[in-house]
C-alpha cells in the first residue's frame, strides 16, 4: 500500500530531521511527530520563541526542536542569554520558574502544569525556615529542583553538576543541603564538609541498586557504569563515574567506552547515543513520569495557545533570584 500523498510529503521535508532519531522512532510513527515538528518550528518563528529542552526529555524533543538542551545548570546559565520574547520550557515546572526567575520580562511557558518533581514535592519553605531554627547560623544550600518559593528561603542554590563547588565555595565546616538526601551525602564523602541532609529523594534514581549494578557487571562484561550523584551513595561507590547529566554525556564524548550505561532516567542514553552511534548503550534505565508528560503536542499547544504561562509572587522572585545569581556566580 502506498504511503498518503501528504505523509510523504511531511517525510520528504523533515527527512534530515528523522535521520537524527530515527534508530529511535520507527518510520511508521514519523509521520505523526513530523507534522507536530514542522508546526513548533513554524510557530517558533512566528511568536519569537525558544524551546529549552532537559536532557530527560525525547529524542523527537531533545534533537528535532529543541534551541538549548542540558542539564538543570546548563538551562539556568543558557537562559539569561535568550534574546527571544517567549521561552518553552520542555523540562519540569521548577525549571520553568527558574527560567522565569532569570528571565522575569519574558514569558515563560510550561507545557503541562502537572509535570512537577518528587523532590521539589518534598519540601515547603516552612521546613526551611524550621531548618534555620534549628541549625542557626548554618548556611542553606538549595538544590534547583525546588520551588521558587524554597529557593527564596535559601542563601544559595546549587545543581549536581555544581554541588560540590557550591559546598566549598562556602568556606564552612557545616551546611544545611536540602532536599536531596543521597545528593547530600555524596557531597560530604566527597568534600568532608558536615552536611545536614533532608530525607527527600528522585523518584527514578532513588529506586537504583548496588545490586543492580553488580548485576549490570555481570551480564555486560567490560561495560563502564556512569551514576547519577542524585542515586543512593553505595550505587554511586559501585559505578565507575559520577556525575550529572552534563558530566556523563561529557565522559562519553571524552572516553569513548566501547560499552557504558547511564544510571539515571531513560531519555538520556537514547539522546546521548544520537551523538556517538559508535557506543553500544546499556539501557538499565527508570522513567520519569513528570517529564513524559511533555510532549510534541503539549509543546504545539503551549506556542498555539501561548499557555501555560509561569508567574512567580514578585515578595518570592526577588530572594529566590539571589539565590540562583549566586549559583551562578560562584
Amino acid at each position: 500500500m502506498s504511503v498518503p500523498s501528504f505523509s510523504a510529503d511531511l517525510m520528504a521535508r523533515t527527512e534530515p530531521l528523522y535521520e537524527r532519531v530515527k534508530a529511535f522512532i520507527p518510520s511508521i510513527e514519523w509521520p505523526a511527530f513530523a507534522d507536530d515538528i514542522e508546526a513548533i518550528l513554524r510557530l517558533k518563528r512566528e511568536r519569537n520563541a525558544v524551546i529549552l529542552a532537559h536532557n530527560y526529555q525525547t529524542p523527537e524533543i531533545f534533537h528535532c526542536v529543541a534551541d538549548i538542551v542540558g542539564d538543570s545548570l546548563a538551562l539556568a546559565r543558557e537562559a539569561t542569554k535568550v534574546d527571544a520574547a517567549t521561552i518553552v520550557l520542555a523540562g519540569v515546572h521548577f525549571m520553568a520558574e527558574t527560567a522565569k526567575l532569570l528571565n522575569p520580562g519574558k514569558r515563560v511557558l510550561i507545557p503541562d502544569l502537572h509535570a512537577g518533581c518528587s523532590l521539589a514535592e518534598s519540601i515547603t519553605p516552612a521546613d526551611v525556615r524550621l531548618m534555620r531554627q534549628r541549625y542557626p547560623d548554618v548556611p542553606v544550600v538549595t538544590y534547583v529542583n525546588t520551588s521558587a518559593a524554597v529557593k527564596a528561603e535559601s542563601d544559595i542554590c546549587c545543581t549536581s553538576g555544581n554541588a560540590r563547588k557550591i559546598v566549598e565555595s562556602l568556606g564552612v565546616p557545616r551546611v544545611i543541603m536540602l532536599p536531596d538526601e543521597y545528593l547530600a551525602q555524596n557531597i560530604a564523602r566527597e568534600t568532608g564538609v558536615e552536611i545536614i541532609a533532608w530525607a527527600g529523594h528522585c523518584e527514578v534514581h532513588e529506586r537504583f541498586t548496588a545490586d543492580d549494578i553488580r548485576q549490570l557487571r555481570d551480564g555486560h562484561p567490560g561495560v563502564i557504569v556512569l551514576a547519577h550523584p542524585e542515586c543512593p551513595p553505595e550505587v554511586v561507590a559501585e559505578a565507575d563515574f559520577a556525575g550529572s547529566t552534563a558530566a556523563m554525556a561529557d565522559y562519553v564524548g571524552r572516553e569513548r567506552p566501547a560499552r557504558v550505561a547511564l544510571i539515571t532516567e531513560c531519555s538520556m542514553s537514547d539522546n546521548v547515543a544520537v551523538e556517538h552511534p559508535e557506543v553500544e548503550f546499556v539501557r538499565p534505565c527508570n522513567l520519569c513520569p513528570h517529564m513524559k508528560r511533555i510532549s510534541l503536542a503539549r509543546i504545539r499547544h503551549a506556542l498555539e495557545t501561548m499557555t501555560h504561562e509561569v508567574t512567580i509572587d514578585p515578595a518570592v522572585a526577588g530572594p529566590a533570584r539571589q539565590a540562583v545569581e549566586r549559583m551562578l556566580a560562584a
